[in-house]
């Protein structure tokens, strides 16, 4: 027998590990864990992040103290930071809703477009004159925003409620019908000598902002935040009221986790179906209305850089908590406010989608638990 017929005859041996990796459903989820889990992600996420910086020739030390610094480093910039905050925690809001209910509502983008263009009809198609007292002007503009908002998400709610389409493509879809629709009004009917905006709105129009407290409180000079911020606090505090100390967030939650018991306990779930994709669109209409009325002061191509996507990873990060959904879009408004100093461009998208990703795949571990067992 030659040597090669004699290996061939041999037998192989594979190599044993003295333990195997076995993966099961957790019954219980500690509520420790999950802040945790977030917290371990998002290092994870910066650790990516800064691994990406370092390939394409950046210090990623220097570039996360410089957004430490540009976000938060002085009175001013994190006046500035709170003011990309605030559309980001009225979206981040209308999903975690929606997501409460495993309805997933990707439109908030374009919800909060038509809210923008609700409240810009009140004052350019002149629902309300220029000589209007603002208390009015305002609270016309808030009321049209959110009915818009509202619209834009009843479509794909009583699509999902009476013909069970999928609304992840119908949101999404009418995204671009919004853009579109905003687009035209823009471009075609309200165009400023055929520039990519409307005519500046009368003062009345426009939301308060810190800085009109100058002459009575120095230190406000130059301070950008804008009443927005107190509507978007106000809805974070009426949604978590709704969620978790109401009959219906109860109705909503258990639709979300199990909706067959749902049904049984004689919960509607086609009319809560519609109600909460209104009030989702409603309170990111209501994020479009404060953008134009209290930054912009006018309707123009571009008012959103994502915020409603950008809403989408805030509210898993804020594991759909209204409350945590504040601070978590302060920290992603001071990362778009400082991501405009960073090179390349996109890096502050990368980073944003580095954690969506670390978040998704951390749920693995908050629904089964990873154990090593000894072979025997």
């Amino acid at each position: 027998m030659t040597s090669s017929e004699s290996a061939k005859t041999r037998p192989t041996r594979s190599i044993r590990l003295p333990f195997e990796v076995q993966i099961e459903p957790r019954l219980n989820v500690p509520r420790w864990l999950s802040p945790l889990v977030s917290v371990i992600a998002i290092v994870l996420a910066l650790l990516l992040g800064a691994l990406v910086l370092k390939l394409v020739g950046g210090d990623p030390v220097r570039a996360y103290v410089h957004i430490a610094g540009a976000a938060f480093g002085s009175l001013g910039v994190f006046s500035d930071t709170l003011v990309k905050a605030t559309p980001l925690i009225m979206t981040g809001l209308a999903c975690s809703i929606a997501f409460q209910m495993k309805l997933w509502n990707i439109g908030a983008e374009g919800q909060f477009y038509m809210g923008a263009l609700g409240a810009s009809i009140v004052i350019l198609a002149g629902v309300v004159k220029e000589d209007t007292p603002r208390a009015i002007t305002i609270a016309v503009m808030l009321v049209a925003g959110i009915v818009f908002g509202a619209a834009w998400g009843l479509v794909p709610g009583w699509l999902k409620a009476r013909l069970r389409v999928n609304e992840i493509i119908t949101t999404l879809m009418l995204n671009y019908i919004a853009i579109a629709l905003v687009n035209y009004f823009i471009f075609g009917v309200w165009s400023e000598g055929g520039f990519q905006m409307t005519r500046t709105f009368q003062l009345a129009a426009w939301l308060p902002r810190l800085s009109d407290l100058a002459e009575q409180s120095p230190i406000f000079r130059g301070l950008t935040t804008h009443f927005g911020l107190v509507f978007a606090v106000v809805a974070a505090i009426i949604v978590w009221y709704i969620l978790y100390r109401s009959l219906w967030g109860y109705e909503i939650r258990l639709i979300g986790d199990n909706p067959r018991a749902a049904e049984y306990a004689g919960i509607n779930i086609t009319r809560n179906m519609v109600l909460v994709m209104m009030l989702s669109g409603g309170i990111a209409g209501l994020g479009g209305m404060s953008e134009i009325a209290g930054v912009v002061h006018r309707l123009q191509a571009s008012i959103s850089p994502g915020y409603g996507f950008t809403g989408i990873i805030i509210a898993w990060l804020a594991k759909l908590n209204p409350l945590v959904v504040i601070p978590v879009s302060v920290l992603f408004g001071g990362l778009i406010l400082a991501g405009r100093e960073i090179q390349p461009a996109g890096v502050p998208r990368l980073i944003q989608g580095i954690i969506l990703f670390m978040l998704i795949a951390s749920e693995v571990f908050l629904r089964y638990r990873v154990r090593l067992v000894r072979r025997p």
